[in-house]
């Protein structure tokens, strides 16, 4: 068996740096080397600024970092030295070509593994922590195989993530499982009891799952399309409930008691964003769809769209409040990573709403925490594919919720940020006009207390509003 001192891994963004940095923190006889190809994204990972908010990732990071953890541009260096590589790059879905909107695109994933093949001098396990389709370490071994040295030999294991983004760093410290896939062979079944041993430095014997690779793949894929279905269904029963004047938060806890449902994954909301759960959905449509299943391709087809529909549907009721006109109207937007505790704002249900809302004419103010200016205008203009110029007269992005929402018309939270609970609400609604609305897309408001001020509120599930 392979002992692994250095391991590299390929990809800096919110997979590879934390899940990365916590393996350096619990394994100081390691040497870990995180490397990417984005210089300023490297220099933020050596800065007291690291590019991605996670609580707590500042203090792993400043604790291994110099020690035996490095951050590098070297890409051939770090692939040279390491026993063991993670790949750990974006995969989004493709935007052309087949499968369209659906299939996972491996552009990047191909070129490490190339990249790995014309570098690599000697013996390496390879790790597939990016999400993948099932069955794409077929295609990295391919491109191994086509091109390394003489003598050379590779091993392909499947470790994929289970984080939350928002608890990433206590996720890695006390996981659920740890799943490893390997082939079934004497050299696969070595490679994997080499990384479970370096798990095994700080995570129970028993949360250590060792599947076959394809399995490991398919489980990814397959978890999180369960919690999105899980998501999508409470959303249904919330549109439900508004026609009914039941209570979405009352319905999920009665349904959360039975121990065969438990409560994680029901509460209601705007819509889940994030950057694995619509794109791992739409990932398994396509799969389902290659393998000529075209019913389940339909059924997991849902969930997406009862998501879209969702956050249509929010939108639409904005409008609709507000006399079924928002043209020229302020509307104060709180909240734009896809949840709270992160900045992440890939898919995040704030980006759906603001369009709808443009495209109404409206002027918008947006407030969030942690998400930087420059995302934002990222966001909205397709990440830059789009000019910025006829929207910017209907943006502007605020420093704090209090300036996002003076003179507010409608007040909107997509993200349910700690802060926006103890908000001084009462001198927020002195500063709107009359009538003040408030939407609640995330149930985390005190809907009395607000209205007892003088706020129309509007809560998502429940009958007597949205």
């Amino acid at each position: 068996m392979t002992q692994v001192k250095k391991i590299c891994c390929i990809g800096a963004g919110y997979v590879g740096g934390p899940t990365c940095a916590v393996i350096a923190l619990k394994c100081p006889h390691i040497q870990v080397t995180i490397v990417d190809l984005n210089q300023n994204r490297i220099d933020a990972w050596n800065s007291d600024e690291l590019p991605i908010y996670e609580p707590g990732l500042d203090e792993v990071v400043k604790e291994a970092r110099g020690r035996n953890l490095f951050f590098s541009t070297d890409v051939d260096k770090g692939i040279a030295e390491a026993d063991l590589i993670f790949v750990s790059v974006n995969t989004p879905t493709k935007k052309s070509g087949i499968g369209a909107g659906f299939a996972a695109d491996l552009k990047f994933l191909q070129l490490a593994t190339r990249r790995i093949a014309e570098v690599a001098t000697s013996p390496k396990i390879v790790v597939e922590k990016s999400t993948v389709p099932c069955r794409t370490a077929d295609s990295m071994r391919t491109i191994l195989e086509a091109n390394h040295r003489p003598g050379v030999t590779f091993d392909i294991l499947s470790n994929p993530e289970f984080l939350a983004e928002g608890t990433a760093i206590s996720d890695l410290f006390a996981p659920d499982r740890v799943l490893i896939g390997s082939l079934q062979t004497n050299s696969g079944k070595a490679a994997c009891a080499a990384l479970a041993e370096v798990y095994g430095n700080w995570v129970p014997k028993d949360r250590i799952l060792t599947v076959g690779l394809w399995s490991s793949e398919l489980s990814k894929l397959a978890a999180n399309a369960m919690l999105a279905q899980r998501i999508s269904s409470i959303n249904a029963l919330s549109a439900v409930c508004e026609a009914t004047g039941a209570n979405i938060d009352e319905v999920a806890y009665a349904v959360g008691k039975d121990t065969r449902v438990g409560a994680k994954f029901l509460k209601a909301s705007v819509g889940f964003g994030g950057s694995c759960f619509q794109k791992d959905i739409l990932n398994l449509v396509y799969l389902a769809e290659s393998l000529h299943l075209p019913e389940v391709a339909r059924y997991w087809r849902a969930v997406v769209e009862m998501n879209e529909y969702q956050k249509e549907r929010f939108s639409r009721k904005v409008v609709e409040t507000l006399f079924n006109t928002i043209t020229g109207k302020k509307i104060a937007i709180l909240g734009w990573a896809f949840k709270k505790d992160t900045g992440d704002t890939r898919e995040s249900p704030s980006i759906s709403i603001a369009n709808h809302f443009l495209d109404e004419k409206a002027r918008i103010t947006i407030y969030d925490p942690k998400v930087t200016e420059e995302q934002i205008w990222l966001d909205l203009t397709d990440e830059g594919t789009k000019s910025a110029e006829p929207i910017k007269p209907h943006i502007s992005i605020q420093k704090s919720a209090e300036e996002a929402c003076k003179d507010a018309e409608a007040i909107v939270v997509c993200t349910e940020w700690d802060e926006f609970k103890t908000l001084d609400w009462q001198k927020i609604y002195d500063n709107c006009p009359r009538p003040a609305f408030i939407f609640d897309g995330r149930l985390m408001l005190d809907r009395a207390a607000l209205q007892k001020i003088g706020f129309k509120v509007t809560t998502i599930g429940t009958g007597d509003g949205l």
